[in-house]
């Protein structure tokens, strides 16, 4: 299609099933779920299209159920590392000369297969190797990750289609070029649309990427990479190289051909990845691209004009669904006297009974936390919190290591609002609430501001629209993502582009035109039909 200016299908975002009792989606993943549990799996190394085995192996393992083997994975050393760069350079030159809508088709097909006949393949990894309810599963492993694949190839399409003014006599072109290099994706073990996202972006924009996914995520990364491959995507285009971020990284950060690094997880990691980096930019042959979406302390400010029961469906939904395990959740309140006065028996009635379990049990609210270190981490705030005169944990508390990385929701109520809870992040299902006088709503939106280093997302409760108005002018800084009404998880692409700043990242808005630009390297042309022949200006003749 040479002669053609195609235009990629509209996209639409994915519906989200729903898995009622009797239905047959429900039936269909209840299926995939036993036909997983049952079967254990060995995941390689993919360099080039070739499964490489390595030997050095790792267990997968279910969360909430920690003896159950689902898979041994081959992890990646310095040698395959090194396989992986050859194979990724010599990838992209067919790569990057291909039409843009080429590429594009491929992640298109990608986002069918996964809407078809791999939906219930990859929740099915998510729920039994993160731990995740159905529902969560469907709305990250499926929805979302369709949804970046469908919506990127529409922002590609944008981006390379704005073009600059050419007056009468030029035509200016902007090419947006991929990167010299390789960009390095380190996805986290949270989201498996993330593990989708962050090496497919770069590459729809002509990149080659090496993928390195948590450990805690391999099931579902693996099983995400095996749709890619289905959907036509070049060998060695993106590298699967599972493997021990910290061996991994410092070697991949040393290389002159990085050209990026696409990163989700922690705060810390992110800044010594960042510092390692600056530390080589002599040896570079371009300054690398570094986006980062990290930690975050998001909140919750009620208004006393705030509406009791969407509060505490917002506290029960924004801090417990996935265990808290979202950059997103909320895990800091500050709610007003009086209302504190009405729901606190509500809030904590309904945090103690949510069903905590095994995901594939349905009627399970929440599964288990992802390993132990995060479990002996959740347990360990649990504890200061019982122990401190400064804080009370009102609900919850409790928590389990006998078959599962279990954490019961818990919420603390912190009477000094510089308490640890109420700054650090936990990443688990623990919430902390700090109750202030009525009179003092502005006091606590700079409280709020001020507290923690994170400015990922936030909510503002109140029916008083100029409170709504206070709050998002106060608040302006302290969320990437900004809800009003609303628990401050659940971005969808293209309705609310992710990212936040401060330390919670670069802000490059994943599930935007923003985020592709980064991995791009722009080009003006300008051609001349007629060119001049004469130096001189008309200013030159003298009167």
């Amino acid at each position: 299609m040479n002669d053609s200016i195609v235009r990629v299908p509209e996209p639409k975002n994915e519906p989200v099933r729903g898995y009622a009792p009797g239905s047959p989606e429900k039936a269909s993943l209840k299926a995939a779920l036993a036909r997983m549990a049952a079967t254990e799996i060995e995941i390689p190394c993919i360099i080039g299209g070739e499964r490489v085995t390595t030997g050095k192996l790792v267990d997968v393992t279910m969360p909430h159920r920690h003896s159950h083997v689902l898979a041994k994975a081959h992890l990646a050393g310095p040698g395959e590392l090194e396989r992986a760069i050859e194979s990724g350079a010599a990838a992209q030159r067919d790569w990057a000369a291909m039409p843009w809508e080429t590429r594009a088709a491929v992640f298109l097909r990608a986002a069918e297969l996964l809407a078809g006949p791999h939906r219930d393949t990859v929740n099915a990894a998510t729920m039994l190797g993160q731990s995740k309810t159905c529902h969560q599963a469907e709305i990250d492993a499926a929805c979302e990750l369709i949804d970046f694949w469908r919506f990127n190839p529409s922002y590609a399409q944008g981006l390379y289609g704005d073009q600059p003014v050419s007056p009468p006599g030029t035509w200016n072109m902007l090419e947006l070029r991929p990167l010299e290099g390789f960009v390095f994706a380190l996805t986290p073990f949270n989201f498996t649309s993330i593990g989708g996202n962050l090496p497919t972006a770069p590459a729809l924009m002509g990149n080659n990427v090496l993928w390195k996914p948590a450990e805690t995520q391999l099931l579902s990364a693996y099983y995400t990479y095996l749709v890619l491959e289905e959907a036509g995507l070049p060998p060695g285009v993106i590298n699967f190289i599972p493997g021990s971020g910290r061996e991994l990284a410092p070697l991949v950060l040393d290389r002159p051909e990085l050209a990026g690094v696409h990163f989700t997880g922690s705060t810390a990691v992110f800044r010594a990845l960042w510092q390692r980096a600056a530390n080589n930019l002599d040896r570079y042959r371009s300054y690398p691209r570094l986006v980062g979406e990290t930690g975050g302390k998001d909140f919750i400010v009620a208004h006393p004009s705030a509406g009791d029961a969407e509060l505490v469906t917002a506290i029960v939904r924004g801090a417990f669904e996935y265990q808290g395990q979202k950059c997103s959740a909320a895990s800091r309140v500050y709610v007003s006297e009086s209302q504190w006065a009405r729901i606190e028996s509500d809030l904590v009635d309904t945090t103690n009974s949510l069903r905590m379990g095994d995901p594939t049990d349905f009627r399970n609210f929440m599964g288990a936390v992802i390993k132990e270190r995060a479990f002996r981490n959740h347990r360990a705030a649990i504890a200061e919190a019982k122990a401190s005169k400064d804080a009370d944990v009102i609900a919850g508390g409790e928590t389990d290591d006998s078959e599962g990385w279990f954490v019961r929701p818990t919420i603390i109520r912190a009477h000094d609002p510089q308490f640890r809870t109420m700054r650090d992040e936990l990443f688990g299902p623990i919430i902390t609430v700090h109750v202030y006088p009525d009179a003092r709503f502005s006091q606590a939106l700079h409280l709020c501001n001020e507290t923690s280093p994170y400015a990922l997302t936030g909510a503002i409760f109140a029916r008083d629209r100029a409170a709504i108005g206070e709050a998002s002018d106060t608040l302006r800084g302290a969320a990437g993502n900004f809800y009003i009404n609303d628990k401050p998880t659940g971005a969808v692409v293209s309705q609310q582009p992710f990212g936040g700043a401060r330390a919670s990242g670069t802000n490059d808005k994943a599930g935007s035109p923003m985020n592709l630009l980064r991995w791009t390297s722009a080009r003006t042309i300008k051609e001349t039909f007629v060119p001049p022949t004469d130096y001189r200006y008309p200013f030159l003749d003298e009167e």
